[in-house]
């Protein structure tokens, strides 16, 4: 269903209708009987109604938004407050290249 609107070409009556898209556009005028036409118009818009709308309402299962990961990130000085284990470490002894070769 669609509001147009209409224009009497004669006493210039503006008025709107409620049409279904099948519906054939009207030619007589309810005031006076005259022709009329239908007018373009822009339409209404997009309408949001309620709190707010926001992207990560909409997130996809499995995959991890911005905001979550905000949420759950630790800062820098606790990253650097942490205690590694001893598999952490030796990694990243081994991982670094020998000065001597």
């Amino acid at each position: 269903m669609a509001i147009y609107e209409y224009e009497c070409e004669a006493c210039k009556y503006y008025f709107e209708e409620l049409q279904t898209f099948e519906d054939a556009p009207l030619s007589k005028c309810p005031k006076c009987g005259g022709h009329v036409h239908r007018l373009i118009s822009p339409g209404a818009g997009l309408i949001f109604k309620g709190t707010g709308f926001y992207i990560t309402d909409y997130a996809r299962k499995g995959k991890t938004n911005e905001a979550d990961a905000e949420k759950t990130s630790t800062s820098p000085k606790d990253q650097n407050n942490k205690t590694k284990s001893p598999k952490e470490s030796s990694k990243e002894k081994s991982s670094k290249p020998d000065k001597d070769t």
